[in-house]
């Protein structure tokens, strides 16, 4: 009797490891795209919301109620379709969106033969001024000085 040997396939994904160079030099378009997800995301909840205020309300909804909760409903799949397409964006450069609302992503680079995380903050004026072992609890972040070395304390002119 033979045996099946069809192993099962495991669907990997290689994910571009960056450098603080690189990071640092995309950073105005992850600026960009970050600010695009957040604004998408919260019109997508408040537009939720009102779909939820009307659909709450007691009684027949007249016509202007129908037309307006139709508008809301409209307004909500476009907000949603639009996160989609810049969430799609970002993870097309291996960027991964931790928090919309915050506008916090992750950023894969290599950190002694371990996969590490530079912390992307949309209101921080740097942008890049933490990172994390992928094996640290998600709110850990250390010091980009760590990762910079010499680098911090004897930068290279460009």
């Amino acid at each position: 009797m033979k045996r099946n040997r069809k192993k099962k396939e495991k669907n990997f994904k290689v994910i571009k490891l960056w450098t603080y160079p690189q990071a640092s030099k995309a950073l105005p378009y992850l600026r960009s795209v970050a600010t695009s997800l957040r604004e998408h995301w919260l019109e997508a909840q408040s537009k939720r919301a009102d779909v939820n205020r009307m659909d709450r309300r007691k009684g027949r909804p007249d016509v202007a109620t129908l037309m307006a909760r139709a508008d809301a409903d409209n307004g909500k799949a476009t907000a949603e379709d639009h996160f989609s397409e810049a969430l799609n964006e970002l993870m097309g450069i291996d960027v991964y969106l931790l928090d919309p609302v915050q506008g916090v992503a992750f950023i894969p680079f290599k950190k002694d033969e371990n996969l590490a995380w530079f912390v992307f903050e949309l209101f921080d004026e740097e942008g890049l001024k933490t990172w994390r072992f992928h094996e640290d609890p998600i709110e850990t972040r250390r010091p980009i000085a760590e990762v910079l070395g010499d680098a911090a304390v004897n930068p290279v002119p460009a």
